[in-house]
Formats: C-alpha cells, sequence, structure tokens
C-alpha cells in the first residue's frame, strides 16, 4: 500500500510571486523542474528542495518548509561554502538552529503561509525538538539560534529578518 503524502502547504499551493521576490533579496533565484523530473542538488532526495550555487531547485510538490530550509542554509552559510555550493549545505549545529529559527521568520513574509503554519509544517515532517514541537522549541529554547542570528547580523535586534547574507567565516 502506497503511503499518503504528508499535508504540508507545498509549492504549487501559493503564489509564487511572493516567495521569488523575498528570495530575490538575498540573490536566490527559484528553478522549476518539471514534476516527473529528479530536483538536482536536493541532499534528501524526493520532493524536498535543492541548493546549486544560488539557484533553489524544486517542483509543485516540493514543501514550502523544505524551500525556505534551504534558502536559510544558504543564507547562514560563510561565503566560501556559498560560493562552491552544491547540493550539500554543510554547516554545524548552532548554524542548523539558526536555520531552522530564520526559516520560521520568512514564513511571516509569505503571505499565505506564516510562522504559525510553518511550525505546524515542520512538526508534521517530522522536525525534531526536544522540547517537542517547533513551537515549544521557537518560543521557549531557542535563544542560541536567535543569539548566532544576531551575532551574524541576519536578524534585527526586533527580530525580523535583516535581509543580508552572512558575511564572514
Amino acid at each position: 500500500m502506497k503511503q499518503q503524502p504528508v499535508s504540508v502547504v507545498r509549492f504549487g499551493d501559493i503564489d509564487s510571486a511572493p516567495l521569488a521576490a523575498m528570495l530575490s533579496r538575498y540573490g536566490l533565484q527559484l528553478r522549476q523542474a518539471a514534476d516527473e523530473e529528479d530536483i538536482a542538488g536536493s541532499f534528501w532526495g524526493d520532493e524536498e528542495a535543492g541548493l546549486l550555487g544560488n539557484m533553489l531547485v524544486l517542483r509543485s510538490d516540493t514543501p514550502l518548509h523544505s524551500i525556505l530550509h534551504e534558502a536559510c542554509h544558504f543564507i547562514c552559510m560563510d561565503p566560501g561554502r556559498r560560493e562552491g555550493l552544491d547540493t550539500d549545505a554543510g554547516g554545524g549545529y548552532e548554524e542548523e538552529n539558526a536555520v531552522c529559527y530564520l526559516q520560521i521568520l520568512l514564513a511571516d513574509e509569505i503571505p499565505s503561509l506564516g510562522r504559525d503554519r510553518m511550525m505546524q509544517d515542520m512538526d508534521a515532517w517530522g522536525y525534531s525538538f526536544r522540547l517537542g514541537s517547533a513551537r515549544a522549541w521557537f518560543e521557549g529554547d531557542a535563544e542560541d539560534a536567535r543569539a548566532w542570528l544576531l551575532e551574524h547580523e541576519l536578524i534585527s535586534e526586533e527580530l525580523g529578518p535583516a535581509f543580508r547574507l552572512r558575511s564572514e567565516a
């Protein structure tokens, strides 16, 4: 018996213009693959988004959480890793936490998504946080992620996106 897909917001469910405009502020471009094609640059395969340089590759069935997660890897990585980016974003534990935090913030920039739905989709997809949910982590255990993003000037003191890339190693 074929497993049913997890119910999350997917690229084909939204007006892509706000997403493309927001990501272009970071120098990222979207490239949509045909529905039957493999997604070039996808670390996880299946419908997960791929990264090739400043190109975010996706299909209509790619979850928005995956698109924003990979975009946030691009934003959070140092320039040396960004320069040679092909599929594996790399990064350590602190950066991964910052990526998850920033993807929740960036969800508010997409009118049909928002942080509440992003956290719901992260939980449905199986992101794991020691407090049991994305919301519990974001609201009660993400001080290290916020501090990392502030240190690298990727969010403002008001905790909004700074719309800039990490600039140093």
